[in-house]
């Protein structure tokens, strides 16, 4: 195995850690990884990270089942919406630029993790729905799936946040309802690719195989970790990827300019200064309530 191969294969077990802990990230670990490591092109890359976190999804589903944390009618249904949208959007991709691709995919994966850093205000007190409303569901499985099917996401950085922000789930259902997803909609979306973009299936199994032993070992950590924390660190993380992928979208003489990374590292203090005082604004308000239901 050469060097760059076994980099690429030992990798690949972050992939599906990042799936199983948190219900996304494997693609938007699986492309980058694909294109800068394994040295792909970006559309052979895209294609291969959705069978990798296909698979890896539907091996890292059963530790989560396991566990009750999967709601199988919204999954499911969720699936069936995305598939349809993946497979137009990965037949739409082979018209679309690889790089406008890839910075599409970077500012989806950014305005997503600020999402999920903010929270969702409303969920406090409220009881965790069972299913979601179908119509709903179908709604957001269609839009998500077509995201997936153009920029080769496995979607769970969009089906995370649709079910935890938007449906009120709680983070460890909704990354393992996730998994179900994902599995669905990757396999749309790679045969849509099918059609115009080769598979290197010899490097793929390799990736899949480390990929999917990850997963498993994801799967056992994700019921042990406090929810607020495992919302936070997805989001964080994403961020991270999305300013990676971001950057190496920018032109090389650009790139290399001090003052673009001087204007991250500005901008990166203010979102995290913004993010700390709306985290503890929030934490104080329920003590004001208290003390003003208190006073009457």
């Amino acid at each position: 195995m050469s060097g760059g191969l076994a980099l690429t294969v030992g990798l690949a077990v972050l992939i599906g850690i990042s799936l199983g802990l948190l219900g996304g990230g494997g693609s938007i670990l699986a492309v980058p990884l694909l294109v800068y490591v394994a040295d792909l092109p970006a559309k052979e890359a895209i294609a291969t990270s959705l069978l990798v976190v296909g698979v890896t999804s539907a091996v890292g589903v059963l530790p989560h089942a396991r566990a009750g944390r999967i709601r199988w009618r919204t999954g499911l249904v969720f699936g069936v919406a995305g598939m349809a949208g993946a497979y137009a959007g990965g037949r739409l991709a082979e018209f679309v630029p690889a790089g406008v691709l890839l910075t599409g995919f970077a500012l989806m994966m950014l305005a997503t993790a600020v999402a999920m850093i903010r929270g969702r205000r409303a969920a406090a007190g409220r009881p965790a729905p069972h299913e979601l409303p179908v119509l709903r569901v179908v709604l957001d499985g269609v839009v998500v799936g077509l995201v997936t099917g153009l920029v080769g996401a496995g979607g769970g950085f969009l089906v995370v946040p649709a079910l935890a922000l938007l449906g009120g789930l709680p983070m460890p259902v909704a990354v393992g309802t996730s998994l179900v997803v994902i599995a669905m909609k990757s396999f749309a979306g790679l045969a849509g690719y099918l059609s115009s973009v080769g598979i290197d299936w010899g490097l793929a199994a390799a990736v899949t195989a480390a990929a999917v032993v990850g997963s498993l070992l994801g799967g056992r950590l994700a019921g042990r970790i406090p929810e607020e924390v495992l919302r936070k660190a997805f989001g964080w993380f994403v961020v991270a990827m999305g300013v990676f992928v971001l950057v190496q979208q920018v032109p090389d003489e650009v790139r290399t300019n001090p003052l673009l990374w001087v204007a991250l590292g500005l901008a990166a203090a203010l979102a995290i200064g913004v993010a700390v005082r709306r985290s503890r604004r929030r934490e104080r308000q329920p003590t004001r309530t208290a003390v003003a239901a208190g006073r009457r």
